[in-house]
């Protein structure tokens, strides 16, 4: 059975196609599109018509095509920009006309399980691990082993939403944002007393993959080279501050940066060193894959195997 997955995030709408069988799949195809919705939240958490239309209209665009390339089922969730609206059921009806297939929105916990499952491919089995999700609007973290998770949390920090709200000029800059990204982990992490440090961390999205293209001197839609990439905490920062130094036009000249994430990249990095920082990480493992392969897994897969 050939199965579409479409995200809605933050900064991005995103696609897998999949081929579904035995309780394991293939992945065929990806797509994504820049959309930065949570751009489109005002100040009373409304999200403006403008942002929906753009973003619904690329979620359509990707339903067609999925059809097209014979998709049985086609799949939309939604994340943390459409939890934070108070005009969320209005994108879901959108959505819903648009794409023809109905859309939900996950819970923090629900998108921190599904790319715990979707990321932990690149893990040894039986290994414990901790995974990291920086998204636009806010970050997951899991621990777990294999499929089991022990601990599932959303924290309240994006690389937009620190954008918007703390600007980076210089290096300099770097401090505040860790330190504001250190803080609101502090908080999700006093509600959880007991957790141990994992044996490994993994991470995905679209930090981890500029991290991964400029640690292998790669331009960043070559996606073979990045998934098992080890980066330490040490390259973290380097990248990070050698970024925070540069313009905007100096960063776009970059082989290993995306251009849409050019002027966010650092906030994402800020929240991983606060991350990392904080859970005395030394070292982690980047995966392609995250909350659309684990849905597939969850949703299609007997047994959560694929």
């Amino acid at each position: 059975m050939r199965v579409a997955v479409i995200g809605i995030g933050s900064n991005s709408v995103r696609m897998l196609v999949a081929d579904v069988m035995n309780g394991r799949f293939d992945r065929l195809a990806r797509d994504r599109a820049g959309t930065r919705l949570f751009a489109g939240l005002d100040a009373q958490c409304c999200l403006s018509q403008e942002s929906m239309a753009r973003t619904a209209g690329e979620a359509g665009r990707m339903a067609k095509e999925a059809r097209e390339q014979g998709c049985v089922d086609v799949r939309v969730f939604a994340t943390s920009a459409s939890r934070d609206a108070r005009n969320g059921e209005a994108f879901l009806s959108l959505l819903r006309e648009i794409t023809q297939a109905e859309p939900e929105i996950l819970s923090g916990v629900e998108e921190a399980e599904l790319s715990f499952l979707g990321a932990s491919d690149v893990v040894p089995e039986g290994r414990r691990c901790g995974m990291i999700d920086i998204g636009g609007g806010s970050t997951e973290l899991v621990l777990g082993r294999g499929k089991r998770l022990e601990l599932a949390m959303s924290c309240q920090m994006g690389a937009v939403r620190l954008f918007r709200k703390m600007p980076i000029n210089e290096v300099s800059d770097m401090a505040r944002v860790e330190e504001e990204a250190r803080q609101i982990l502090d908080e999700r992490l006093g509600a959880c007393p007991g957790w141990e440090a994992p044996e490994m961390w993994v991470g995905t999205g679209g930090t981890f993959t500029v991290l991964a293209a400029m640690v292998r001197g790669v331009h960043w839609t070559d996606r073979t080279n990045m998934h098992g990439t080890r980066i330490s905490r040490v390259a973290v920062r380097e990248i990070g501050e050698r970024l925070a130094g540069m313009t905007m036009a100096e960063r776009l000249q970059l082989p290993g940066l995306q251009p849409a994430r050019a002027d966010i990249v650092v906030h994402g990095i800020c929240i991983l060193l606060a991350i990392m920082d904080r859970m005395d990480a030394e070292e982690l493992v980047v995966s392609e894959y995250g909350n659309l392969d684990g849905y597939v897994r969850k949703h299609f897969c007997t047994g959560n195997a694929g």
